[in-house]
């Protein structure tokens, strides 16, 4: 059951958009693309009250640097339990995977998280240990029984050349253990995030004011990493205000996107797609932004 509640005009509306997206020139769009679409009434929406629809939502994906917004809240989690030191650069390495989506800050993070670090390869009771030790995050997950959580796979630093080492072993021969999300437990998380839901309120301020975007155009032009530019929040009306982070490589390109435009009124979208087309596809989630943002029930 969706954490929002479904509804047929939005429903219906998506399918057309992805459609006439698919008929622009991307064949195998419909079969590359995954999307949560949630809206709110409220200027101060609760968790689960919102109205949506989704495009293969439940689909396994890897999530490239949306990961790093699973691992800031387990961050702060791990906080709150006294399971870590605060300190100045603890708050460093949050803001760089955040704002920048540095890897090293993440690995980093990852290696606070689980106790691990990375390595040559391990043997025995070392290194089964060391696999324990990394799925700790996957057991915090767990934990909050969210059915979108039941099948994914937060266990993973991010690489810009790629894991090796201990690394690539607990990789998988066939990458079968690198991390997947799908875009209905991404826009959970982000959805708590945003709403006070999960954490505490300091805790969710926190990892807001992280996760804030300009869509300055002097600002998005000093910084060519801007995590706007190609994704979600540049297609959005003039004025909005956004909260994301976005995710990129050879064979991806994703935004999870929290909006408010001039009426206040809210807006949830996380779009995944894979491929190499999708991935240099730098108008595809611009537009489709746009066209769910220009949206009328």
């Amino acid at each position: 059951m969706a954490f929002y509640r479904p509804d047929q005009v939005m429903q219906e509306y998506l399918a057309v958009q992805l459609k006439r997206l698919a008929a622009d020139g991307r064949e195998r769009l419909l079969e590359s693309v995954a999307v949560t679409w949630v809206r709110y009434d409220s200027e101060t929406p609760v968790a689960g009250s919102g109205v949506g629809a989704a495009w293969a939502d439940q689909r396994l994906m890897y999530p490239a640097s949306v990961v790093k917004l699973i691992y800031a809240m387990a961050v702060e989690a791990w906080l709150q339990r006294d399971l870590l030191p605060d300190g100045a650069e603890l708050r460093r390495a949050m803001r760089d995977m955040i704002a920048d989506s540095s890897n090293d800050a993440t690995g980093l993070l990852v290696d606070l998280l689980t106790g691990t670090t990375s390595g040559p390869s391990l043997q025995g009771e070392g290194w089964e240990l060391w696999q324990r030790q990394r799925r700790l995050v996957n057991d915090w997950l767990k934990g909050f029984q969210w059915p979108e959580l039941d099948a994914v796979n937060c266990c993973q630093k991010t690489w810009g050349d790629g894991p090796y080492g201990r690394e690539r072993v607990f990789y998988g021969e066939a990458l079968e253990n690198r991390n997947a999300l799908t875009t209905a437990a991404t826009a959970r998380a982000l959805e708590a995030v945003m709403t006070d839901a999960v954490l505490s309120p300091p805790a969710c301020k926190r990892l807001r004011d992280l996760l804030a975007r300009s869509l300055a155009s002097e600002q998005r032009q000093a910084d060519p990493e801007n995590q706007v530019d190609g994704f979600l929040g540049a297609g959005l009306p003039q004025g909005s205000r956004l909260w994301s982070k976005a995710g990129w490589m050879s064979q991806a390109r994703h935004d999870a996107a929290w909006w408010r435009t001039l009426d206040d009124s809210p807006t949830l979208l996380v779009v995944f797609t894979e491929g190499a087309a999708c991935a240099k596809d730098e108008t595809l989630l611009p537009e489709l932004a746009r066209q769910l943002a220009a949206f009328q029930c």
